[in-house]
């Protein structure tokens, strides 16, 4: 499989995002309940089917480029495949030396946003990302190789992981998550996404309040025809210190929203984003699962 990986990574990125776009249709309509889950998940948040339904064909493209941002050499930089929208927010939270916090969606390619920043920033210091290992012992490998670029390092999701960020945070460093992704149980609230509730990660919100770092919205725009990709960075909203979890997981979650509107078409509609974690005593009313289609 490693070897695999080599041999994609070597493809053009057009290519392999035309391979991807065709991958994300045939898995679409072999999959009854990812169909059900992906339809239902757009009525949800009220946005007619034209707008999504591109989401499909990008959703097998974010597979599909995983070899080539993954195994590219680290000296081989990104150059002309990348531009920038709103990068000197990222040059004001620097200089103010407080720390930043990238929220990230599952929205586009997110692979590249702590790449560029790598890229572009670290002189500044290194970006902290969370991330979960693996449980394959190749994958295993493959993701510490990918990930360990310089100016980029991972943190585990874990309590040293946690503690991992904290302190980059207090050097004035940053650190990037995914705050739309489902916690285990105990590490979440409740709180609406898309007027649906969710169980709702709180570290984004605790890593804020904690170290009074600066939250910034970020999201990486995955160009057509293999062009590559812009790296869009918003303004976040404040979570104040003595905000209580479920106030500041719905802001957080606003602010998903916001960014998923902008570009529905690359959101991954297909992520089980209102499942309840396996034993959770879930104290509200769970969210209707998706009917399958026919």
């Amino acid at each position: 499989m490693l070897t695999l990986f080599r041999m994609l990574s070597r493809l053009p990125l057009r290519v392999l995002h035309a391979v991807g776009a065709v991958a994300g249709w045939l898995v679409y309509l072999a999959s009854p309940s990812y169909r059900a889950r992906f339809r239902a998940h757009v009525q949800i948040a009220g946005l007619p089917w034209a707008a999504a339904r591109g989401g499909i064909q990008e959703a097998g493209r974010m597979i599909a480029e995983v070899p080539w941002l993954w195994m590219r050499p680290h000296d081989v930089a990104l150059g002309d495949k990348l531009q920038w929208r709103g990068a000197e927010l990222i040059e004001q939270g620097l200089a103010a030396g407080r720390g930043l916090v990238f929220l990230t969606p599952h929205l586009g390619c997110f692979e590249i946003c702590a790449q560029a920043f790598a890229e572009r920033f670290s002189a500044s210091g290194p970006v902290t990302v969370l991330f979960r290992p693996a449980k394959q012992a190749w994958l295993r490998r493959v993701i510490d190789a990918s990930r360990g670029r310089p100016g980029l390092e991972t943190a585990p999701a874990t309590l040293a992981g946690v503690r991992q960020m904290i302190r980059a945070l207090r050097k004035g460093q940053c650190v990037g998550l995914l705050p739309d992704q489902v916690p285990p149980q105990g590490l979440g609230v409740w709180a609406d996404f898309f007027g649906r509730p969710a169980y709702t990660m709180t570290l984004a919100a605790r890593l804020l309040q904690q170290t009074g770092a600066m939250p910034l919205l970020i999201w990486g725009e995955r160009l057509p025809k293999g062009r590559g990709y812009v790296v869009h960075v918003l303004p976040a909203a404040p979570i104040e210190a003595d905000l209580p979890a479920e106030s500041a997981a719905a802001i957080i979650n606003q602010g998903m929203e916001e960014m998923i509107r902008l570009a529905p078409h690359q959101y991954l509609w297909g992520y089980n984003r209102y499942k309840h974690p396996r034993g959770l005593d879930i104290g509200v009313a769970p969210a209707a699962e998706p009917r399958q289609e026919a």
